[in-house]
């Protein structure tokens, strides 16, 4: 670790002991979570301003979002190897003042204005967010006892969807709401003078960001965060090698399961300002479309809620099945119809989307035992299927923005073959503790 702690002894396997009070190092923790869920969701408010300020295409749009997820794959490698060299609590810091940079670096892209200094700032963003996912998940599922491991992780979880449903707010008053073209109806024509003026915009927000990231940075690396000791050790290399990955049905159908979820849940937020302020469906300016974007996140973290008491009783694949289906129904609903129909419809497939990440994690790696990391890692960088939304900005450039929601009624489908047969275990490890498996 980067500091010595102070407040917390381990076991002999190497966890920290029972008994201990772990509250002030989680609220520390769910802080992270909710920061990167904030940011990551601005940019759904963020999209819509830029595509005037810049007068792009949806193409050029979503590419900015594929950006960001490019990030996912290419630096989620490289953190990984920075945390076993300088340790869980220093990576954090440095996850943090990379943000912190990008941040400060959007307001000099604004100052130019410039979409090229946007895309490379984004992206640093992005990258210091991809080191505090890989450090930080696995850090609060260890920092305390084994059996409330599952508990510790909800409650973060909880603090990024509350992150993701307030940024939209924050978005839409400091950024769409202080601008020309976030204020003006739909399909009005800016002078070169007002998008220069609407870029300055978004320095105020990115500032403030950056100042709570550095804030957050120190705090965290003086903060005498429990140790972790042994307990994330690796099972020795050569024990792995007796098994392979792939003869796991759920984690091979799995992967592209998570690849492909994000390019309907990203393709959902991105384009939802520009599509409920459409004359036919909702005709709101882009900060009135903002403001309902609240609407899409918050019913993901009702559904979390549900989905979470219904499995309690049910099994999660028939969970994950129906919640797909919800989600393929409403889709249908929005592309076929119009006026606050279509609009509600495409609010409430945040609340069928909100199940489906975790669900198809914890399929996903259901019975790997020994190769539970290994599975995991594979699937934490599917996230990058993020960046393919620039399919959808590609289809509602050339066939409409409205026809372009097919995508994401196609990606549903998936998600339902996967629940119903592509997440079955085949192969299961489970049972399998190796001498030197540091959970047993």
């Amino acid at each position: 670790m980067a500091l010595t702690p102070t407040t917390a002894t381990t076991t002999s396997g190497g966890a920290p002991a029972a008994g201990k009070s772990y509250g002030s190092a989680l609220v520390l923790l769910a802080s992270l979570f909710f920061m990167w869920g904030f940011i990551t969701v601005i940019n759904n408010t963020l999209l819509p301003h830029l595509r005037s300020v810049f007068d792009l295409n949806y193409t050029q749009t979503t590419l900015i979002e594929s950006v960001w997820f490019i990030a996912y794959f290419v630096a989620s490698i490289p953190s990984a190897k920075l945390i076993e060299r300088v340790g869980y609590q220093k990576s954090l810091v440095i996850g943090l003042l990379i943000m912190a940079a990008g941040a400060l670096g959007m307001t000099l892209a604004a100052s130019i204005p410039s979409y090229g200094v946007t895309l490379v700032m984004l992206f640093v963003i992005a990258s210091g967010i991809t080191l505090l996912q890989v450090a930080a998940n696995p850090y609060v599922a260890v920092i305390g006892p084994a059996e409330t491991s599952s508990s510790r992780l909800n409650l973060v979880q909880a603090m990024n969807s509350a992150g993701t449903m307030l940024a939209p707010l924050f978005g839409a008053y400091l950024i769409l709401g202080r601008s020309k073209g976030g204020t003006a109806e739909a399909g009005a024509v800016l002078t070169q003078a007002e998008r220069l003026a609407d870029a300055q915009s978004v320095v105020l927000p990115y500032v403030l960001v950056a100042i709570v990231l550095v804030v957050l940075a120190v705090v965290i690396a003086r903060f005498p965060l429990p140790a972790m000791g042994s307990a994330t050790s690796r099972i020795a290399k050569e024990e792995r090698h007796k098994h392979s990955l792939w003869k796991h049905r759920n984690l091979v159908f799995g992967i592209p399961a998570i690849f492909i979820y994000l390019i309907a849940e990203i393709g959902v937020a991105n384009l939802f300002v520009n599509f409920v302020s459409q004359p036919d469906i909702a005709n709101l300016t882009h900060e009135q479309a903002g403001r309902y974007l609240t609407f899409l996140w918050g019913g993901m973290m009702v559904g979390r809620f549900v989905g979470s008491a219904l499995m309690q009783r049910i099994d999660a694949g028939i969970v994950l099945a129906a919640f797909s289906i919800g989600a393929f129904v409403v889709m249908v609903v929005t592309v076929f119809t119009t006026g606050p129909v279509a609009m509600w419809a495409l609010i409430l497939v945040g609340l069928f989307h909100s199940i489906m990440f975790p669900t198809i994690f914890t399929l996903g790696i259901k019975g790997l035992g020994p190769l539970t990391e290994e599975g995991s890692g594979l699937l934490i960088m599917a996230i990058a299927g993020g960046a393919l939304v620039v399919v959808q900005g590609w289809l509602a450039d050339a066939y409409g923005l409205q026809t372009s929601f097919w995508l994401t009624a196609v990606c549903e489908l998936y998600v339902l073959f996967y629940a119903l047969w592509g997440s079955k275990v085949t192969n299961d490890l489970s049972g399998i503790k190796l001498e030197d498996d540091p959970f047993k």
